[in-house]
């Protein structure tokens, strides 16, 4: 395709064609000409929006870019309506690249009832891998909004399914052949399918019934740089048990194999939360199948410490994610 805006009946074959999801409160939606989406809510409601953009990999882009943006409105208790798309294609790119691009999107958020409302759609010198930013609109009933910030001293530390689980299917997608050397097939294909894992709307939908305090979905960083945003948002010191926290076998081997810490590690598809009681919280998410575990306390003070057995350490401001020394 040449560079500059995508071609009408491009458009039209490409992109329209892919979007079948549909919300009752949209009311202007993706169209030719239309640089705006419009979206209703009940007296009681209120807009919660949040942006991201996938620039890590370009493996399986559609799919990331969409679980990303949603997992970020449901950390903050919303649920997720609509999403606005940019997608940036680099010069000389096949249709075929877009057209598979927008089914992996229209997939994701077909899945979680969500609408492509609209956006924009280019060829550009600019860069040199598709590159897609996505705006998401959900919406939340006025005070039950949950923030990042919310722990408070005494809460019980908990962390879902486990870490490194984006990091580890970007990787293993990536970088098969080298891990095939040393690992079974069998290993390198469930790496692979972590991306399974990625949306944390069902653990998000049933913490904010149980009452939680604050959740962070664990991106760029990892469950180290989440815990200390986390913290340092709330005002709290952390008391962190690191054994406790649950990682994945593949991931151990996939980090060991690069050199890599997989607690440095994206880790989309893990939550992060404080509650109150995080082993009440822990049995009603493992009653839906999602695994969970308490690893720590919220404390006063501003020390973040990690405990492991007998050594102690401490946390440090969040680092360039390890996923960026492999891909």
């Amino acid at each position: 395709m040449k560079v500059g805006k995508i071609p009408e009946s491009v458009l039209k074959r490409s992109v329209f064609k892919q979007i079948h999801t549909k919300r009752s409160e949209v009311l202007l939606g993706a169209g030719v000409g239309e640089d705006c989406a419009a979206v209703k809510l009940a007296d009681d409601e209120m807009f919660v929006m949040s942006t991201d953009p996938i620039t890590g990999t370009a493996t399986d882009i559609g799919n990331l870019a969409i679980h990303i943006t949603l997992n970020d409105l449901a950390s903050a208790g919303a649920e997720p309506v609509g999403v606005l798309l940019t997608i940036l294609l680099p010069e000389n790119s096949e249709e075929a690249v877009l057209k598979e691009t927008m089914a992996q999107i229209e997939i994701a958020c077909a899945e979680a009832n969500v609408q492509i409302m609209g956006g924009h759609t280019e060829v550009t010198k600019a860069v040199n891998q598709p590159l897609i930013n996505v705006c998401g609109v959900g919406k939340a009933k006025v005070g039950k909004l949950v923030s990042t910030a919310g722990a408070k001293v005494g809460d019980d530390i908990i962390v879902t399914k486990w870490i490194g689980l984006e990091g580890t299917s970007i990787i293993a997608k990536e970088k098969e052949q080298e891990l095939l050397n040393r690992y079974p097939a069998q290993l390198v294909e469930e790496a692979k399918n972590f991306d399974k894992y990625l949306s944390v709307l069902p653990e998000a939908a049933s913490a904010v019934k149980s009452g939680v305090s604050a959740m962070h979905d664990v991106t760029e960083g990892g469950i180290f740089g989440a815990l200390w945003e986390m913290a340092e948002a709330s005002g709290v010191g952390l008391e962190i048990d690191l054994k406790k926290i649950p990682v994945k076998q593949e991931t151990i081997e996939v980090c060991e194999f690069f050199g890599i810490n997989p607690y440095e590690l994206i880790s989309s598809g893990s939550m992060l939360m404080a509650a109150p009681d995080g082993n009440t919280l822990v049995r009603e998410l493992e009653k839906q199948g999602i695994h969970a575990a308490v690893v720590g306390k919220a404390v006063a003070g501003n020390d973040r410490v990690l405990m492991n057995d007998d050594e102690t350490r401490f946390l440090e401001p969040p680092k360039t994610d390890e996923l960026y020394k492999v891909v």
